[in-house]
């Protein structure tokens, strides 16, 4: 725990994490509430976010974040509990196993774009224009993937659908600078156990394996801790002149 007031970085800040139940998000919400954030877990899952939020001691409501009403309801709470928003990091996504793009079926297909991407659409449809009539400023990150930039073999339209969340930053990055609303994107490698990651490499349940297959320059794959680091910068004031950008954070998988 961070119990130093003089490094708490977010100290007042209102931040909604969602999936942040568990995996990346945890980890996202541990730091942001260790550096004086007050956050809200917006999670599909109920009994995790339950879970989680009293862990942790921040609050939780549950979002399933394809459904508009679903983060007009979240809105609404926040609104009514805090009376303002200063960051958002959108990091629930899903993807499907690792296989030939030809047989991914159109389930599939439209759980991939319902979550990763028509879910970011709601969260700014929604919750930029609530920001911008504040008229305190904010941030916004996307978590995307470093698959967006370097294709993971076999996983064709989940590149795609972080791709394309990632472009909607950067325009949205131009179109909201006036108003101090910043949208930037974090791109993780593979982050051993977390939910997707063996369907991303289409290993097996098991660790060792997963770690074994790993092609990662230093040696490992991120961790809730690194992709947490990241996201408390961009959302605090030392990166308020920071927008648009996309901050690996990858071991160097991308050079």
């Amino acid at each position: 725990m961070n119990n130093n007031p003089s490094t708490q970085r977010l100290a007042g800040k209102i931040a909604i994490i969602t999936g942040g139940g568990g995996g990346l998000g945890k980890g996202t919400a541990q730091k942001f509430v260790d550096e004086g954030a007050k956050v809200i877990i917006a999670e599909f899952k109920e009994d995790l976010g339950k879970v989680t939020a009293k862990e942790l001691g921040c609050d939780f409501q549950k979002c399933d974040v394809s459904k508009k009403s679903d983060w007009e309801a979240l809105l609404q709470y926040v609104d009514k509990t805090y009376g303002r928003l200063d960051c958002v990091v959108n990091n629930a996504g899903t993807s499907y196993r690792n296989k030939a793009t030809v047989e991914v079926n159109d389930d599939e297909f439209d759980q991939v774009f319902s979550v990763n991407v028509k879910a970011i659409y709601n969260s700014y449809n929604v919750l930029v224009p609530y920001i911008q009539k504040k008229g305190n400023g904010g941030s916004f990150v996307t978590i995307g993937s470093v698959a967006a930039v370097r294709p993971t073999l076999g996983l064709t339209w989940y590149n795609a659908s972080k791709a394309a969340v990632m472009l909607a930053s950067k325009s949205l990055a131009l179109e909201y600078a006036a108003d101090q609303i910043r949208f930037n994107n974090v791109l993780p490698t593979f982050a051993p156990g977390t939910g997707l990651q063996n369907r991303f490499l289409g290993l097996p349940d098991d660790q060792k394996e997963f770690e074994s297959n790993l092609p990662q320059p230093m040696g490992r794959g991120c961790t809730p801790r690194d992709i947490a680091n990241a996201c408390c910068y961009l959302c605090s004031d030392e990166a308020n002149f920071i927008t648009g950008i996309d901050l690996p954070v990858d071991g160097g998988r991308l050079i």
